[in-house]
Protein backbone atom coordinates (compact mmCIF):
# COMPACT_ATOMS: atom_id res chain seq x y z
CA UNK A 1 0.00 0.00 0.00
CA UNK A 2 1.48 3.61 -1.26
CA UNK A 3 0.86 5.98 2.08
CA UNK A 4 0.57 9.72 1.83
CA UNK A 5 3.04 11.33 4.56
CA UNK A 6 0.65 12.84 7.44
CA UNK A 7 0.50 16.43 7.25
CA UNK A 8 1.78 18.24 10.29
CA UNK A 9 -1.23 20.18 12.09
CA UNK A 10 0.72 23.64 12.99
CA UNK A 11 4.04 24.69 13.60
CA UNK A 12 4.04 24.65 17.85
CA UNK A 13 6.57 22.45 20.50
CA UNK A 14 4.19 19.35 19.79
CA UNK A 15 5.17 17.84 16.08
CA UNK A 16 0.92 16.84 15.74
CA UNK A 17 -0.35 14.98 12.35
CA UNK A 18 -3.97 15.72 11.31
CA UNK A 19 -5.42 12.32 12.47
CA UNK A 20 -4.07 10.13 15.81
CA UNK A 21 -4.72 6.88 16.50
CA UNK A 22 -7.41 5.86 18.81
CA UNK A 23 -6.33 3.66 21.39
CA UNK A 24 -4.06 2.77 18.91
CA UNK A 25 -5.40 1.82 15.37
CA UNK A 26 -8.29 0.20 17.50
CA UNK A 27 -9.88 -0.26 13.87
CA UNK A 28 -7.63 -3.29 13.30
CA UNK A 29 -6.83 -4.35 16.77
CA UNK A 30 -7.55 -4.62 20.19
CA UNK A 31 -7.40 -1.41 21.78
CA UNK A 32 -5.18 -0.10 23.67
CA UNK A 33 -2.64 -3.16 23.03
CA UNK A 34 0.86 -3.57 21.55
CA UNK A 35 -1.13 -4.72 19.32
CA UNK A 36 -2.88 -1.68 18.14
CA UNK A 37 0.37 0.21 18.41
CA UNK A 38 2.22 -2.27 15.77
CA UNK A 39 -0.98 -2.10 13.42
CA UNK A 40 -1.11 1.58 14.01
CA UNK A 41 2.84 2.37 12.91
CA UNK A 42 2.40 -0.11 9.68
CA UNK A 43 -0.59 2.00 8.80
CA UNK A 44 1.88 4.78 8.84
CA UNK A 45 0.06 6.26 11.91
CA UNK A 46 2.48 8.74 13.48
CA UNK A 47 0.86 9.66 16.76
CA UNK A 48 -1.33 6.88 19.08
CA UNK A 49 -3.76 8.24 21.83
CA UNK A 50 -3.98 5.32 24.90
CA UNK A 51 -5.30 5.25 28.17
CA UNK A 52 -3.49 4.56 31.31
CA UNK A 53 -4.60 3.80 35.04
CA UNK A 54 -2.94 1.64 37.95
CA UNK A 55 -3.60 -2.35 38.30
CA UNK A 56 -4.44 -2.87 42.32
CA UNK A 57 -0.35 -3.23 42.68
CA UNK A 58 0.63 0.10 41.33
CA UNK A 59 1.34 -1.21 38.11
CA UNK A 60 0.87 1.41 35.09
CA UNK A 61 -1.22 -0.12 31.79
CA UNK A 62 -2.94 0.43 28.93
CA UNK A 63 -6.81 0.10 29.82
CA UNK A 64 -9.57 2.60 29.21
CA UNK A 65 -12.67 1.03 31.29
CA UNK A 66 -12.66 0.03 35.30
CA UNK A 67 -13.23 -3.27 35.14
CA UNK A 68 -11.86 -5.84 32.78
CA UNK A 69 -15.26 -7.68 30.93
CA UNK A 70 -15.98 -6.04 28.13
CA UNK A 71 -12.28 -6.30 26.44
CA UNK A 72 -10.93 -9.47 27.76
CA UNK A 73 -12.06 -12.83 29.15
CA UNK A 74 -12.03 -11.48 32.64
CA UNK A 75 -14.64 -10.15 35.20
CA UNK A 76 -13.92 -7.67 37.94
CA UNK A 77 -12.25 -4.24 38.55
CA UNK A 78 -8.96 -3.62 37.12
CA UNK A 79 -7.72 -2.31 40.90
CA UNK A 80 -7.99 -5.93 41.99
CA UNK A 81 -5.68 -7.48 39.57
CA UNK A 82 -1.87 -7.31 40.57
CA UNK A 83 0.16 -7.91 37.02
CA UNK A 84 0.90 -11.33 37.52
CA UNK A 85 -2.83 -12.06 37.52
CA UNK A 86 -3.52 -9.41 34.42
CA UNK A 87 -1.28 -11.33 32.45
CA UNK A 88 -3.29 -14.65 32.56
CA UNK A 89 -6.31 -12.37 30.82
CA UNK A 90 -6.74 -12.96 26.98
CA UNK A 91 -7.22 -9.38 26.07
CA UNK A 92 -7.38 -10.06 22.57
CA UNK A 93 -9.46 -12.74 21.26
CA UNK A 94 -13.26 -10.33 22.01
CA UNK A 95 -11.91 -8.52 18.95
CA UNK A 96 -10.49 -11.11 16.87
CA UNK A 97 -10.25 -14.90 17.00
CA UNK A 98 -6.40 -14.11 15.29
CA UNK A 99 -5.64 -11.88 17.82
CA UNK A 100 -6.27 -14.71 20.99
CA UNK A 101 -3.23 -14.49 23.46
CA UNK A 102 -2.88 -10.99 23.54
CA UNK A 103 -2.18 -9.42 27.24
CA UNK A 104 -2.70 -6.59 28.54
CA UNK A 105 0.56 -4.40 27.85
CA UNK A 106 2.09 -2.12 30.48
CA UNK A 107 3.17 1.43 29.76
CA UNK A 108 6.50 0.26 29.84
CA UNK A 109 6.19 -1.83 27.14
CA UNK A 110 3.93 0.81 25.10
CA UNK A 111 6.76 3.04 25.74
CA UNK A 112 9.42 1.31 24.63
CA UNK A 113 7.52 0.25 21.19
CA UNK A 114 7.29 3.93 20.65
CA UNK A 115 10.11 5.03 20.85
CA UNK A 116 11.37 2.07 18.48
CA UNK A 117 9.04 2.93 15.90
CA UNK A 118 9.47 6.82 16.54
CA UNK A 119 5.87 7.39 17.51
CA UNK A 120 4.09 10.15 18.97
CA UNK A 121 1.90 9.42 22.04
CA UNK A 122 -1.16 11.57 23.72
CA UNK A 123 -1.40 9.83 27.31
CA UNK A 124 -4.61 10.02 28.97
CA UNK A 125 -4.46 9.92 32.65
CA UNK A 126 -7.45 7.27 33.66
CA UNK A 127 -9.31 7.46 36.93
CA UNK A 128 -12.00 5.59 38.62
CA UNK A 129 -14.37 7.03 40.86
CA UNK A 130 -12.52 7.54 44.61
CA UNK A 131 -8.94 6.93 42.96
CA UNK A 132 -6.50 10.11 43.73
CA UNK A 133 -4.23 11.04 40.93
CA UNK A 134 -0.96 10.99 43.01
CA UNK A 135 -0.04 7.28 42.43
CA UNK A 136 -0.47 7.22 38.92
CA UNK A 137 1.26 10.41 37.93
CA UNK A 138 3.99 8.87 40.02
CA UNK A 139 3.88 6.07 38.19
CA UNK A 140 3.39 6.73 34.97
CA UNK A 141 4.49 10.30 33.73
CA UNK A 142 8.38 9.92 34.74
CA UNK A 143 9.00 7.01 32.00
CA UNK A 144 6.99 8.73 29.64
CA UNK A 145 8.77 12.02 30.02
CA UNK A 146 12.08 10.14 30.42
CA UNK A 147 11.37 7.98 27.04
CA UNK A 148 9.85 10.34 24.87
CA UNK A 149 11.14 13.33 23.46
CA UNK A 150 8.69 16.51 24.12
CA UNK A 151 7.04 17.56 21.08
CA UNK A 152 6.09 13.43 21.05
CA UNK A 153 4.30 13.72 24.19
CA UNK A 154 0.74 15.01 25.27
CA UNK A 155 -0.33 14.08 28.44
CA UNK A 156 -4.65 14.50 28.96
CA UNK A 157 -6.92 13.93 31.34
CA UNK A 158 -10.82 14.85 32.15
CA UNK A 159 -9.69 15.36 35.66
CA UNK A 160 -8.50 18.68 37.12
CA UNK A 161 -6.86 17.30 40.02
CA UNK A 162 -4.45 15.14 37.62
CA UNK A 163 -3.91 17.97 35.30
CA UNK A 164 -2.70 19.98 38.30
CA UNK A 165 -0.42 17.47 39.73
CA UNK A 166 1.20 16.46 36.66
CA UNK A 167 1.81 20.25 36.08
CA UNK A 168 2.93 21.07 39.90
CA UNK A 169 4.99 18.24 39.41
CA UNK A 170 6.23 18.37 35.58
CA UNK A 171 5.94 22.30 34.64
CA UNK A 172 7.18 21.51 30.69
CA UNK A 173 4.71 18.85 30.49
CA UNK A 174 2.77 19.73 27.38
CA UNK A 175 -0.93 18.96 28.66
CA UNK A 176 -4.54 18.84 27.11
CA UNK A 177 -7.81 18.91 28.93
CA UNK A 178 -10.57 16.68 27.91
CA UNK A 179 -13.94 17.77 27.80
CA UNK A 180 -17.24 16.41 26.70
CA UNK A 181 -18.79 19.92 25.47
CA UNK A 182 -16.52 22.81 26.37
CA UNK A 183 -17.88 24.94 28.94
CA UNK A 184 -17.74 28.68 28.88
CA UNK A 185 -15.08 29.16 31.18
CA UNK A 186 -12.99 27.43 29.36
CA UNK A 187 -10.27 29.59 29.68
CA UNK A 188 -9.73 29.80 33.57
CA UNK A 189 -8.57 26.39 33.72
CA UNK A 190 -6.75 26.36 30.77
CA UNK A 191 -4.57 29.47 31.99
CA UNK A 192 -4.06 28.09 35.28
CA UNK A 193 -2.32 24.87 33.56
CA UNK A 194 -0.60 26.14 30.91
CA UNK A 195 -2.64 23.88 28.49
CA UNK A 196 -1.47 23.58 25.41
CA UNK A 197 -4.43 21.53 24.75
CA UNK A 198 -8.29 21.25 24.60
CA UNK A 199 -10.18 18.15 23.58
CA UNK A 200 -13.71 17.53 23.09
CA UNK A 201 -16.57 15.60 21.46
CA UNK A 202 -16.68 16.63 17.89
CA UNK A 203 -20.48 16.10 17.74
CA UNK A 204 -20.77 18.71 20.63
CA UNK A 205 -18.35 21.24 19.48
CA UNK A 206 -19.79 24.87 17.93
CA UNK A 207 -17.76 26.84 15.29
CA UNK A 208 -17.51 29.49 18.60
CA UNK A 209 -15.84 27.99 21.11
CA UNK A 210 -13.64 26.55 18.63
CA UNK A 211 -12.82 30.29 17.59
CA UNK A 212 -11.99 31.11 21.55
CA UNK A 213 -9.70 27.90 21.86
CA UNK A 214 -7.68 28.81 18.02
CA UNK A 215 -7.53 32.74 19.08
CA UNK A 216 -6.24 31.29 22.97
CA UNK A 217 -3.05 30.23 19.75
CA UNK A 218 -3.73 26.32 21.86
CA UNK A 219 -4.24 23.00 20.23
CA UNK A 220 -8.01 21.85 19.38
CA UNK A 221 -8.16 18.23 19.32
CA UNK A 222 -11.67 16.33 18.41
CA UNK A 223 -12.47 12.83 19.47
CA UNK A 224 -13.71 10.46 18.31
CA UNK A 225 -14.79 10.89 14.42
CA UNK A 226 -14.64 7.49 12.15
CA UNK A 227 -16.46 9.25 9.29
CA UNK A 228 -13.92 11.77 7.45
CA UNK A 229 -16.57 13.07 4.79
CA UNK A 230 -18.80 13.98 7.99
CA UNK A 231 -15.90 15.59 9.72
CA UNK A 232 -14.78 17.58 6.82
CA UNK A 233 -16.11 21.15 7.17
CA UNK A 234 -14.97 21.30 10.69
CA UNK A 235 -11.37 21.33 9.62
CA UNK A 236 -12.19 25.43 8.83
CA UNK A 237 -12.75 26.04 12.23
CA UNK A 238 -8.92 25.46 12.85
CA UNK A 239 -9.38 21.90 14.51
CA UNK A 240 -5.30 20.62 14.90
CA UNK A 241 -6.01 16.96 14.94
CA UNK A 242 -8.64 13.81 15.17
CA UNK A 243 -8.28 11.15 17.37
CA UNK A 244 -9.60 8.55 15.19
CA UNK A 245 -10.44 4.87 14.96
CA UNK A 246 -9.84 4.98 11.38
CA UNK A 247 -7.38 7.98 11.17
CA UNK A 248 -6.01 6.85 7.63
CA UNK A 249 -9.28 7.79 6.32
CA UNK A 250 -8.61 11.47 7.15
CA UNK A 251 -5.35 11.31 5.54
CA UNK A 252 -6.34 10.10 2.71
CA UNK A 253 -9.11 13.00 2.31
CA UNK A 254 -6.53 15.67 3.61
CA UNK A 255 -4.43 14.60 0.40
CA UNK A 256 -7.18 14.62 -1.71
CA UNK A 257 -6.39 10.88 -2.44
CA UNK A 258 -8.46 7.87 -3.00
CA UNK A 259 -9.64 6.31 0.36
CA UNK A 260 -7.48 3.78 2.14
CA UNK A 261 -9.26 1.05 3.80
CA UNK A 262 -8.06 0.40 7.27
CA UNK A 263 -6.65 -3.23 7.86
CA UNK A 264 -10.50 -5.49 9.19
CA UNK A 265 -12.81 -2.20 8.32
CA UNK A 266 -14.88 -4.92 6.59
CA UNK A 267 -15.63 -6.21 9.95
CA UNK A 268 -19.16 -6.17 10.99
CA UNK A 269 -18.20 -7.38 14.69
CA UNK A 270 -15.82 -4.27 14.52
CA UNK A 271 -18.41 -1.69 13.76
CA UNK A 272 -20.81 -2.82 16.80
CA UNK A 273 -17.89 -2.91 19.41
CA UNK A 274 -17.19 0.87 18.13
CA UNK A 275 -20.48 2.37 17.19
CA UNK A 276 -21.57 2.88 21.14
CA UNK A 277 -18.26 4.17 22.28
CA UNK A 278 -17.84 7.02 19.33
CA UNK A 279 -17.86 9.83 21.46
CA UNK A 280 -15.76 8.59 24.00
CA UNK A 281 -11.93 9.37 24.19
Amino acid sequence: MNMTSPPVASKSPLDLPKAIAHRGLSNAAPENTLAAIRAAHAAGITWVEVDVQLLGDGTPVLWHDATVERCSDGLGPLTALTLDEARHLDVGRWFEYRFSGERMATLEEALVLLDEFEMGLNLELKLSPGQAAGPLIEAALPPAIATLHPERLLVSSFSPEALRLSRERHPALALGILYDAIPPEWQALADELSAASLHADWRKLTPERAAEVIASRRHLLCYTPNDATSFASRWAWGISAVISDTPTSFYAALNDAPTMDEPGQDSDHHAVNHSHEEAQP
